[in-house]
């Protein structure tokens, strides 16, 4: 079971957390975009929300932009799409 999630980054955000805005799930990082911080935090970030261990979750594309695409191993698309469904719009 693997799946891809494309996320909006938020680096040096007041406050962490995920949420929805249309169809796209923005992360809120505090860490700053400073040798790969905010990336490393956005991994934890994504895992910790999911239930998974950092380990399962990838970063695969857009390690310098704010699009940012992960592999996520150990759940599928359609638990995923349920997940997103899930979080609160922002």
């Amino acid at each position: 079971m693997t799946s891809r999630l494309e996320v909006l980054a938020k680096p040096g955000a007041r406050a962490p957390g995920i949420i929805r805005r249309g169809d796209a799930v923005v992360v809120a990082v505090r860490e700053r975009a400073v040798e790969g911080r905010a990336n490393d935090a956005l991994v934890r970030a994504v895992a910790d929300w999911l239930g998974l261990a950092p380990s399962r979750v990838t970063l695969i594309r857009g390690e310098s932009a704010r699009r940012k695409l992960f592999m996520v191993d150990g759940i599928d698309e359609a638990e995923l799409r349920a997940r997103v469904a899930a979080l609160r719009e922002g």
